[in-house]
Order: structure tokens, then C-alpha cells, then sequence
């Protein structure tokens, strides 16, 4: 009985967003018409106008908020009735008994929900209801000519998920019987990254639609000045560091779980979450010439677009069995329901977006290449670029397969060889940008702010090539050493500054610039992090050592310094499967000196035995990962065969996501306004008018 209450909540979950809405969208219409030049009702001059709209609008636009907060309040009580039957085991709903079993531990149960079609969904509608909530919560006594337009637009979403929950992938479907047991969740998923990185995506993804619903408004509305965009950047920069927590976490996961030595393959749905990254962080990008100068409204305005097509690609990509990859669900009907909403929202957005093209003309123009606003066109163009390479790239064989009835898979090394340069240009954008000014920046200052990381990025050279006669890890290495140096030195130039000014102790004065300037130093913590996730990758790209073998009890193997010892293998039962572990011991191989010990292990589980998971065993420093995987054995562990990596510098990758993170809430934390004083247009000192954003 219980379940087809948490049917019938989603059933009035979409009828509340249908009538919604239509409020929404009617109400946002009789608001602008009223109090904008040209419509009929401004004819009847401004006090009449606002008295013959302000009823039906308000009405209509209150109902549209009470929409929002009861289709949040149904879909809750449906993942929450989702969620106790996972937890006690009710097998007689055709998801649970596919998704989960008794005897797998609660936290995989709870966690159960995201790991099958129907209670993904009913999870992204969830999150999608909250964040809409949240939107409403904030904004409901600003941006009124706005919010009618954004309810609407987040409950038109909200209504293609809740259709495909009530018409196509029901997780409240029950089976007639009550079976005495579960299929069990997918192996690959029992692992604790499970727990929080489809989370974290999720919640990247979904909160992606706010922004879309923005700018969904400011067209149909017509307001489209810079205040809007003001609202949307802090909108944008949360769900992008969800996104970007999210696809580093995937990236541990695929470290620790598939047992292949890396962390990313190009699969399609890590592409899939990549996509939208590359035009969200374009976005965050442009969207500072717009509040700085007034211009690339329409390519902002696409941008935002385009990461609401993609986040709705990706999830079509994943959930319609049009390509393979470890990641996706199974085939199933849904997919035709998402090419018809793709189909929708393209033609609709283009088509306002084409109308509106008269109210989005430019304030100004770029007037040099050395200025802030080139550098960030260009650093838009490369991402663009390389959003559009991953998108070839993944879909390639589908279209082979169309053309020529053949289908040819794209792998990693073709990515590498085609985006591999473009990343390389946007981190020398990247170190490039933020010391230049707007306008134009003239030969004395581009001397000024050049010099040291140059010289830094030079005098590497010599040292790196001690390393690898390979050019393409020295032109990475010192491509990251020269955007690290224009990091540090804006610090350094900023902390210096303020506490001549002030008076103030080198750490006071360094904590005051991060406060009052969040927007810009922030980003500069992003920055570094991103420079960190790039050393990990060259290390590992370009130094990697890797070996396969077969070792008796007590025998060893050496690799790049390190003695491999075998010891034995042992077994040991877990709540539903049996964990075979190989105990290895890490010695150096110069001195002989004890290490660490090191256990990959092998999990069969009793629901899937012919899907065994692979649990590596890893010493992990600063320098280097020992990383060996356990592939088979012989009989009660005499010999057994490993796969060994030695995986330089891969630690700083988790830690540059952790700096990512960091930096992205220092950016959207509030902050003091900045006092309004005179100050050179080009200094590399002022605080109150940080580089790539408008003073407070």
C-alpha cells in the first residue's frame, strides 16, 4: 500500500508541474507586459497597467512558487518511501529486487537508490525539486519579473523527469510476489566512492538546469542587463564544484576499482560528465567580460545553453544504450523520451534566442588581443574547441556505425594526440590572463608582470631535461611551473601591497586579501589546483613504469627502483562476497630497506561470481604510486600473476581537486564590499576592483 502512495506522489507530483508551469509562464507574461514599452497594457500608462496585471500576475506567480514547494514535498516523500524499502528489504518492487540483497551492508542500500535506471531518476528528480526550492527560497522577493519565467522553466524540467517516472521507468513497479531475496547491486559499484561521487555529479548536473532557467527567463522577459548574470555566475560556480568534486572522485574510483593502472579513458560517460564541465568553466569565464564590459551576452547566453544540452546528452547518453561503457545502465525505453526533449529545447531556445538577438547587442568592443576580455575570448575558443573534440570523439562510433554500418571506436590515444595541445594552450592562457588589463595592456607592464615567470618557467628547462629527453613533458612541466609562478607572484604582490597599506602581519594581511577579494584569489586557488591535476597527469602520462608477472611464494620483481616481494595469499568472508588477499612487501632496491606492505586484493561476490572486482594494492607518496593488481592465482596461492605500475606524481591530482574545491568556495563565499578609492586602471595591486570582475 505504501508504494502506490509513492506512485500517486509522483502522478500529483506532475500534475502540480504542468499547472505550475503554465502559472508561471502566464504570470511572467502579464508582468512584462504591463511594465515594459510597447505592449498594450503600458498604453494605459503606468499606475493603470500595473493595477489591471497585478492581480491575475501575482496569483499566477505565487501559485507557480507553491508549485515548486509542493512537487519538492511529493518527490521527497517518494524517495523516501523508495528509500525505507530499500533499507528493509522489500523485494516485492521490481527495482529493489534487481538493485539490492539482504546481506549487503545499509550503506550500500541507501546508496542502492542511484545505482538502477528508475531510482536514478527518481533521484535526479529529487534534487532537481531542491535545488528549485532553494532558487525560489532565495530569489522569492528578487528578481520579480524573473522568477515567474524561472519557476516555469524548472518545472518544465521537472516535468520531463517526473514523465519518465510515471510512464516509462516506475520504481515503485511491483513484480506480484514477494521474492525471499534480491539480485544484488552491481559489483562495480560496492565500493565506498560509489557512496559519494554519483552524488556529487548529480548534484553538479542537476544544479546546472538554475542557470538554464535563468537565462530561459532574462530572453522571455527581456531583461537582459548584467544583473541577471550577476545572479547566475554564484549559481553556476556551486553546481560546478559538485561537477568538478564529482568527476575527480569518478576518477579515484576508476583508480582504485577497475584494476587498469589510470584514472581516466575516455570512456563516453566520463565524457559524458565532461562535457558540461569544459562549457560550464567557459562560461564562468566570459561571463566576467559581460559584468566588466558589457559585451558576449549572446555567446553567454548560448554557453548556458549549451551546458544544459550536454548535462541532458550526457544522461541520454548514459541511460540509452547507444554506447558501451562500463559506466552506463542497461538499454531501456527511456531513450526516445530524451531525444524528444533535447529536440524541444533546442528548437525552443534557438528560436527565442534568435528574437531576442536585438536586446543582446554589445556595450563594447575588444580593443587589443593584449587585453584581460582577448585573453578570456581566447581561452573560450579553446574550450569550445575541446568541448567539441570530446563530443566528436564520443559519438564518433555511433555515427560510423550510421554511415558506414561499422562501428569504430575512438580511444584514448586519439584524444590525447588532438585535445593534448589545447589543453596546453589554455594553461598557458591560463597563466596568461589574469596579468593582463582590460583594454589594453602596454609593453611596461607586460615587461612588469612577465618577467619573473618566464624566467622561472625557463630556468626549468635545463633541470627537467635531466629528467626525460622527451619535449612534450618538459614543454608540460615548465608550462606548469610559469602558470604556478604568475599564481604565486599575485599573491605575493597583493599580500605585499596590503600590508604597506595597513600595517598588518604578513598572515593578516594575506587573510584579509583572500576575504575582501574572494572572486579573484579564489580563482587563483582553482588555478593551482587545476596546475596540480596537470603535473599528476604529465607524471603519469610520460614516466609511468609497468610490468606483468608471475611470482611464487617469496619471490620478487623489480621496477624503477622498488623490490616486489610475494609473500602468500589468504581469504576471508565478507557480509556477500569472499575478499582474496595477496600480501606483497615494498622494499628499495638500493638499500634493501622494508617500505610498506601492500594488498591487492580480489572480491567474488555471491550474486555475480563471474564478476569479480579488483580492489589494488597501493603505496601512495608524493613522489610516486606503487600500484599492483591481483589477477590471478594458482590453486592455494603457491604463485600468482600481478600487474605492477609505478605511477609518478598521481597524489597530486587528489590533491589539486581538494585546491579546486577550496578555491571555489572561497570565490562564492560572501565578502566585505571593497571600499571605492581611486586606483590605476592597470595595477596589479588593487583590491577592490579584482582582475576579471566588476568592483562590489
Amino acid at each position: 500500500m505504501i508504494f502506490d502512495f509513492g506512485y500517486l506522489a509522483l502522478v500529483l507530483s506532475l500534475v502540480l508541474c504542468a499547472f505550475g508551469m503554465a502559472a508561471g509562464f502566464w504570470g511572467g507574461q502579464l508582468e512584462s507586459r504591463a511594465f515594459y514599452p510597447g505592449s498594450a497594457a503600458r498604453k494605459l500608462g503606468p499606475d493603470t497597467a500595473k493595477q489591471f496585471s497585478a492581480p491575475w500576475s501575482e496569483r499566477l506567480t505565487d501559485s507557480s512558487f507553491h508549485s515548486v514547494y509542493a512537487v519538492c514535498g511529493l518527490v521527497s516523500v517518494a524517495a523516501v518511501i523508495l528509500w525505507y524499502g530499500l533499507l528493509t528489504d522489500q523485494f516485492q518492487l521490481s527495482y529493489i529486487w534487481n538493485s539490492s540483497e539482504r546481506s549487503l551492508p545499509t550503506f550500500y542500500k541507501f546508496a542502492a537508490i542511484w545505482g538502477g535506471q528508475a531510482g536514478s531518476l527518481l533521484f535526479w528528480t529529487l534534487l532537481l525539486s531542491l535545488f528549485s526550492t532553494a532558487a525560489a527560497l532565495t530569489f522569492r522577493n528578487k528578481h520579480r519579473y524573473l522568477m515567474p519565467f524561472v519557476n516555469a522553466t524548472l518545472l518544465a524540467t521537472l516535468l520531463f523527469f517526473l514523465t519518465l517516472l510515471v510512464f516509462s521507468a516506475n520504481p515503485f513497479e511491483q513484480i506480484g510476489i514477494v521474492p525471499s531475496d534480491g539480485r544484488g547491486l552491481n559489483p562495480l559499484l560496492q565500493n565506498y566512492w560509489m557512496v559519494i561521487h554519483p552524488v556529487m555529479l548529480y548534484l553538479g548536473w542537476v544544479g546546472l538546469t538554475v542557470p538554464f532557467a535563468f537565462a530561459v527567463a532574462a530572453l522571455l522577459s527581456k531583461r537582459l542587463d548584467r544583473r541577471w548574470v550577476r545572479t547566475v555566475r554564484r549559481w553556476t560556480l556551486i553546481p560546478w564544484m559538485f561537477l568538478s568534486a564529482g568527476i575527480i572522485m569518478g576518477s579515484q574510483w576508476a583508480y582504485m576499482e577497475l584494476g587498469w593502472g589510470g584514472y581516466w579513458a575516455w570512456d563516453p560517460v566520463e565524457n559524458a560528465s565532461f562535457l558540461p564541465w569544459l562549457t560550464a568553466t567557459a562560461f564562468l569565464h566570459s561571463v566576467i567580460i559581460q559584468e566588466q564590459r558589457g559585451i558576449l551576452k549572446v555567446w553567454n547566453v548560448t554557453l548556458i545553453w549549451l551546458t544544459f544540452t550536454l548535462v541532458i546528452l550526457g544522461t541520454f547518453t548514459t541511460r540509452s544504450g547507444i554506447l558501451s561503457s562500463v559506466h552506463s545502465f542497461a538499454q531501456s525505453p527511456v531513450g526516445p523520451y530524451f531525444l524528444v526533449f533535447l529536440a524541444v529545447t533546442t528548437v525552443g531556445f534557438l528560436l527565442l534566442l534568435y528574437q531576442r538577438i536585438p536586446y543582446l547587442q554589445g556595450e563594447n568592443e575588444i580593443d587589443s588581443i593584449s587585453s584581460r576580455e582577448g585573453a578570456f575570448l581566447a581561452n573560450n575558443w579553446l574550450f569550445a574547441g575541446i568541448a567539441f573534440v570530446v563530443l566528436w570523439g564520443t559519438f564518433y562510433p555511433m555515427f560510423s556505425e550510421i554511415l558506414t554500418g561499422e562501428r569504430i571506436a575512438v580511444a584514448a590515444p586519439w584524444f590525447n594526440r588532438v585535445a593534448g595541445p589545447l589543453f596546453l594552450l589554455l594553461f598557458v592562457l591560463m597563466g596568461v590572463g589574469p596579468l593582463l588589463g582590460w583594454r589594453r595592456t602596454g609593453a611596461k607592464a607586460l615587461r612588469r608582470q612577465f618577467t619573473w615567470p618566464v624566467a622561472a618557467a625557463l630556468v626549468s628547462v635545463p633541470f627537467l631535461l635531466l629528467t626525460s629527453r622527451n619535449v612534450f613533458p618538459v614543454v608540460g612541466f615548465s608550462t606548469c611551473i610559469f602558470v604556478a609562478a604568475t599564481i604565486v607572484q599575485e599573491f605575493v604582490r597583493g599580500t605585499i601591497a596590503r600590508r604597506k597599506s595597513r600595517g598588518e602581519l604578513l598572515p593578516a594581511a594575506l587573510w584579509g586579501l583572500m576575504r575582501r577579494n574572494g572572486r579573484r584569489y579564489g580563482g587563483y586557488v582553482i588555478h593551482f589546483g587545476i596546475v596540480l591535476i596537470g603535473v599528476a597527469i604529465i607524471g603519469n602520462e610520460f614516466y609511468q613504469s609497468t610490468t606483468h608477472v608471475t611470482l611464487a611464494s617469496g619471490a620478487s620483481v623489480d621496477l624503477a627502483g622498488y623490490t616486489l616481494t610475494y609473500t602468500d595469499l589468504e581469504s576471508e568472508r565478507r557480509s556477500n562476497h569472499t575478499e582474496i588477499r595477496a600480501n606483497i612487501s615494498v622494499n628499495d632496491s638500493a638499500t634493501g630497506r622494508f617500505l610498506s606492505e601492500i594488498v591487492p586484493r580480489r572480491n567474488i561476490y555471491d550474486k555475480a561470481p563471474d564478476q569479480p572486482t579488483s580492489e589494488v594494492g597501493l603505496r601512495m607518496t608524493p613522489a610516486e604510486d606503487v600500484y599492483v593488481i591481483l589477477n590471478g592465482w594458482e590453486g592455494d596461492g603457491s604463485s600468482a600473476t600481478f600487474t605492477v605500475y609505478i605511477n609518478p606524481l598521481t597524489m597530486w591530482m587528489w590533491v589539486g581537486g581538494l585546491f579546486v574545491v577550496l578555491g571555489t568556495a572561497v570565490s562564492v563565499w560572501p565578502h566585505p564590499r571593497p571600499a571605492r578609492t581611486p586606483r590605476a586602471v592597470n595595477s596589479p595591486f588593487r583590491e577592490s576592483a579584482p582582475a576579471g570582475q566588476a568592483p562590489a
